[in-house]
C-alpha cells in the first residue's frame, strides 16, 4: 500500500449517497488493522433515522463538524460505531469489512477465530480494529486511519437499513454483492 495513493478528506466532500456507494472496496486500516469495505449505510440531515436530524448535539457534533473525520458513538450502552462524516449532518456508517490485515490482532481483540464474524457489523467491526470514543473527531486522512482505494470493485448492491424504526424502508444501505461478510443478508425494499 506504500505506492497507492490514499484518500483525502476531499472524497468526502460530496452528497452522502455517492460516499457510500463509492466507500464499497476501499481498504480501511487503523493502525494497521482491517481490509476492505463490505457494508456501510448512508444517513443525512433530512433522513428521521439519522443522528443529525433534530441538529447539532454534544453527542453528534462530529456530524456538523468538518469533512472527512470520524463519527464515533456508542450504542445499547456496549458497542462502538464508527461513520465517516460527509457533508454537514451526513455521515456513512462502517457495517463491515473483510479482514485482510491484522487478522490474528483483530482475533486476540474480539476473543474469537472465525473470519467471517471477526468485522461483521458495526460494534464487532470497532472493537476488532480497537476503535474507541477517543477516535471521535480525528481525521481520516491521518494516522491512525489509512483509506486507500479499492484494488478491485465488484457489484455494489443496495437495500434496506438494518435495526431502525424510522426510515425503515429507505435503500441506503450499500454492499459488496456476494460478499460473506456482511452482518446480515441483503434486504430489498417491499
Amino acid at each position: 500500500m506504500a505506492d497507492t495513493p490514499l484518500i483525502d478528506k476531499s472524497f468526502f466532500d460530496r452528497p452522502v449517497l455517492e460516499v457510500a456507494r463509492d466507500l464499497i472496496g476501499v481498504t480501511l486500516l487503523v493502525d494497521g488493522v482491517g481490509g476492505p469495505l463490505v457494508e456501510v449505510e448512508a444517513y443525512d440531515e433530512t433522513d428521521p433515522a439519522a443522528h443529525s436530524f433534530n441538529g447539532p448535539t454534544p453527542r453528534n457534533g462530529a456530524m456538523f463538524g468538518p469533512v472527512g473525520r470520524a463519527y464515533v458513538y456508542r450504542i445499547y450502552g456496549m458497542h462502538w460505531c464508527l461513520n465517516f462524516v460527509c457533508r454537514p449532518g451526513s455521515a456513512v456508517l462502517i457495517r463491515a469489512l473483510r479482514p485482510t490485515h491484522g487478522v490474528s490482532l483483530m482475533a486476540e481483540r474480539r476473543g474469537m477465530s472465525n473470519e467471517r464474524l471477526l468485522c461483521a457489523g458495526p460494534g464487532r467491526l470497532c472493537q476488532a480494529l480497537g476503535i474507541s470514543n477517543a477516535h471521535n473527531h480525528l481525521p481520516l486522512d491521518e494516522p491512525p486511519f489509512l483509506l486507500a482505494p479499492a484494488d478491485e470493485i465488484g457489484e455494489v448492491q443496495t437495500g434496506i437499513r438494518i435495526g431502525l424504526t424510522k426510515g425503515v424502508e429507505t435503500p441506503w444501505r450499500f454492499v459488496e454483492g456476494g460478499s460473506r461478510y456482511l452482518s446480515k443478508p441483503l434486504t430489498q425494499p417491499k
